[in-house]
């Protein structure tokens, strides 16, 4: 079996991956052609599709105003052989509706917030509904899936 097919994650475990990660780097395309690569929070749906939120007048947004076109890398691991990671190739979906806003924003959120209690939730909470009108919703359906698990390599190369 060919080493790629070894390493692919399964439908599953490539939902359950995004579940579980909170950085995703958005690859838009600049001005002068050239990737422009941020990190984001997002949150993903079962069909990997993924959300997330930022500022209106970002570079990112005039690049996807530009070109909706996207690359998403989500990544984890330190050593090859616990090495982990999904590319989502798609096209952005832009939306101001402020609910979604919130709502991706919390969910994003609460991936890190988990364990700091209602307290830090709630500080949480009035920053996402204060800042929600300046932002805008970024949304990424997934065209091609790519991904990688060499911890499936069982430590051989």
């Amino acid at each position: 079996m060919p080493r790629r097919d070894q390493i692919r994650m399964t439908d599953a475990e490539i939902r359950a991956f995004l579940r579980a990660q909170k950085t995703v780097i958005l690859n838009t395309i600049g001005p002068d052609g050239v990737p422009h690569p941020m990190p984001m929070w997002f949150v993903s749906d079962d069909d990997c599709a993924i959300s997330m939120a930022t500022f209106r007048g970002t570079q990112k947004i005039v690049n996807l105003q530009r070109d909706p076109r996207v690359s998403l890398l989500v990544e984890s691991g330190r050593e090859y052989a616990e090495l982990k990671g999904v590319v989502i190739y798609g096209t952005a979906e832009l939306s101001t509706d402020t609910d979604a806003i919130i709502a991706t924003l919390e969910a994003a959120s609460q991936k890190e917030t988990t364990e700091a209690g209602a307290k830090a939730r709630a500080a949480i909470h009035a920053e996402v509904i204060r800042t929600a009108p300046k932002r805008i919703l970024i949304r990424v359906t997934p065209d091609r899936i790519i991904s990688w698990d060499h911890s499936k390599l069982g430590g051989t190369y």
